[in-house]
């Protein structure tokens, strides 16, 4: 089980290895579901150049671990990473990378499925988008 929370760009796929091999699966998982968010650059029907992504370190990163922590009691994981991006960020780059491993399919696609939908809506970041109109404050996270 991982949590990376990081201000430099980083290579989803490249972490997923990482941790797969880091931490010695084997092959005791028969199913990896994986889910990568990248930056659009629209939100709101506005453009959007840039964003910043605020946090308190201690609160997002204990919050990201009670969310592993669930997921791993409602479904079978084997194992577990969740990696998210902070501070500025441009349009197509990785914001947050969630993989869960299982023995069989349907809770590796539903702990991803449900990590990424509680995440999304409840996690300690606060996001500004540079619009051309000026900077704005995200009050609220676009439906999945």
């Amino acid at each position: 089980m991982a949590i990376h929370i990081s201000a430099h760009t980083f290579e989803p796929w490249q972490l997923i290895s990482q941790h797969e091999t880091q931490s010695n699966l084997g092959r005791q998982f028969g199913a990896t579901a994986t889910f990568i968010g990248s930056m659009r650059d629209f939100n709101d029907d506005a453009a959007v150049t840039e964003m910043v992504l605020e946090h308190y370190p201690e609160m997002t990163e204990r919050y990201l671990k009670k969310l592993e922590a669930e997921a791993t009691q409602k479904w079978p994981l084997i194992d577990c990473l969740i990696a998210h991006r902070v501070g500025h960020i441009k349009p197509a780059d990785a914001i947050v990378v969630i993989a869960c491993w299982s023995a069989h399919r349907r809770a590796a696609l539903d702990a991803c499925n449900w990590l990424i939908e509680e995440l999304k809506f409840k996690a300690p970041f606060w996001k500004k988008e540079a619009r051309p109109d000026g900077n704005v404050w995200v009050e609220h996270n676009t439906a999945g």
